[in-house]
């Protein structure tokens, strides 16, 4: 485990100081036309990234706890502020408060448990991404979102990984961003290209699958990425592309699916059965299945697909 793990390359697009809207990304999965059954109240999202600005007006409400793995801040375990902007804007995608103000993300009253495995430089050692995993299974987390990643396949992160999945526990990953644009090759980032998590593509506000994003039968679906509106360090925002802006969408929209099925199956699901709610859940788009998996994560399909019956109906 000499290696280390990074955060996977993303773009910068523009930083703002004030906005006061719902990001394109949130409303392109259907998001805000859940929320009138629920916002993800009561499920906890482990976001394992580079931290988070913990007095963000967006997301301090959100935030439950949290640890840091890292050696920022003298390795302070109390100490999970992020100096990067990473892992607030990906918190602010899952589950940034709605209060008229700002932004607000696909589950705006679930709970962020805040996991800080990478530093301010946006790397870390696999021993605290190991950790972090432990530490989110210990907390009972419900899903685990991981926008980091690096080409070792390390035996070790992949037992963690299957260890939570094993206690029911979603795990979320980035597809990574070393995409050539062309469908018939394979680009492998790890962990997301293991069976167990799900593994999250990026597609543009177009729906149009982005050239950096990798392709790989591994790929279980995509979501917005390119330009995407989150919360950035010290009370601002920011638009940004890359799989990490991608795989928070599909981290939010789990924490709506699971509130919504358990309450319709009056019981929990296991990890599987979750897992074939979200496919459910997905728009096939065109692509190859390498780039896109079973397409966009689109809340509302099944209500789409029963106006289709309606209307296929009443024309025969």
């Amino acid at each position: 485990m000499d290696g280390k793990v990074h955060l996977i390359p993303f773009q910068v697009i523009k930083q703002l100081k004030k906005v006061n809207e719902v990001p394109k990304g949130v409303e392109m999965i259907q998001a805000p036309k859940i929320w009138d059954q629920t916002k993800g109240k009561g499920i906890t999202v482990a976001v394992l990234d580079t931290g988070c600005d913990t007095t963000h007006p967006d997301l301090k409400e959100r935030i439950v706890g949290g640890r840091n793995f890292t050696n920022d801040d003298g390795g302070n375990i109390d100490v999970y502020e992020d100096y990067n902007g990473h892992g607030t804007h990906v918190a602010g995608t899952i589950a940034a408060i709605e209060n008229n103000t700002g932004i607000v993300g696909v589950a705006p009253e679930a709970n962020l448990l805040i996991i800080k495995v990478l530093d301010e430089d946006g790397s870390g050692q696999y021993e605290w991404i190991i950790n972090g995993i432990n530490y989110a299974i210990e907390q009972k987390a419900d899903i685990i979102s991981m926008s980091l990643g690096g080409p070792e396949d390390v035996p070790e992160l992949h037992e963690a990984i299957q260890k939570a999945v094993n206690n029911n526990i979603l795990v979320v990953c980035a597809a990574g961003n070393a995409g050539d644009g062309d469908e018939s090759t394979n680009e492998f980032d790890y962990p997301g290209c293991y069976n167990e998590v799900i593994s999250v593509g990026a597609i543009d506000l177009q729906r149009r699958s982005s050239d950096f994003s990798n392709s790989n039968n591994e790929i279980d679906l995509v979501a917005p990425g390119e330009e995407i509106l989150s919360t950035y360090l010290n009370g601002t925002y920011a638009r940004l592309s890359g799989t990490s802006m991608a795989a928070p969408h599909v981290s939010g929209a789990l924490a709506l699916i699971k509130m919504l099925v358990n309450t319709s199956f009056e019981r929990n699901l296991t990890e599987a059965e979750l897992y074939a709610q979200l496919i459910k859940r997905t728009l096939p788009l065109g692509s190859s299945p390498k780039l896109e998996g079973n397409g966009l994560v689109y809340l509302t399909v099944m209500d789409l697909l029963s106006e289709n019956s309606i209307n296929n109906l009443s024309l025969n």
